[in-house]
């Protein structure tokens, strides 16, 4: 038995959420790094894989939504700062950037849109990890 490991609730809130942001945003460096080869192979490769992503990335986008969620249940609001509250509501509204992003991302056909939105859902989503690993839950 290893002492000094506590798998209670917090602990399994943590890991889920730390899963969840793992395959979102670790799922989109991915792509980003097979993107010119899928280009390569031609046809419908890349739209293909992308699909493939999604099937897994927003399931897990959900259990990040979820866990924040239940992160946010479980914090005493009496007892954060002003400056927690900034960081807190600057990190929804770039959850929300980058989902609504995604989201456009995947349903235009216009390589414009796609460019805009692909970069602007990545970098919210950058932001988001950055912010949330200040917050120290």
């Amino acid at each position: 038995m290893v002492t000094g490991i506590d798998f209670g609730p917090d602990q399994i809130r943590t890991i889920l959420h730390l899963l969840g942001v793992s395959v979102w945003l670790g799922g989109q460096i991915l792509m980003l790094g097979l993107l010119p080869v899928l280009r390569k192979l031609g046809g419908d490769a890349p739209k293909l894989v992308a699909a493939g992503f999604g099937r897994v990335a927003w399931p897990a986008f959900g259990l990040t939504i979820v866990t924040g969620i239940w992160n946010l249940l479980e914090v005493d609001l009496a007892d954060v700062t002003s400056g927690y509250n900034a960081v807190f509501g600057s990190k929804m509204i770039l959850v929300v950037v980058t989902g609504v992003a995604a989201a456009m991302h995947q349903s235009t056909n216009k390589p414009a849109i796609r460019g805009v939105t692909g970069a602007l859902g990545f970098a919210a989503s950058i932001g988001a990890f950055v912010l949330g690993a200040t917050m120290g839950h």
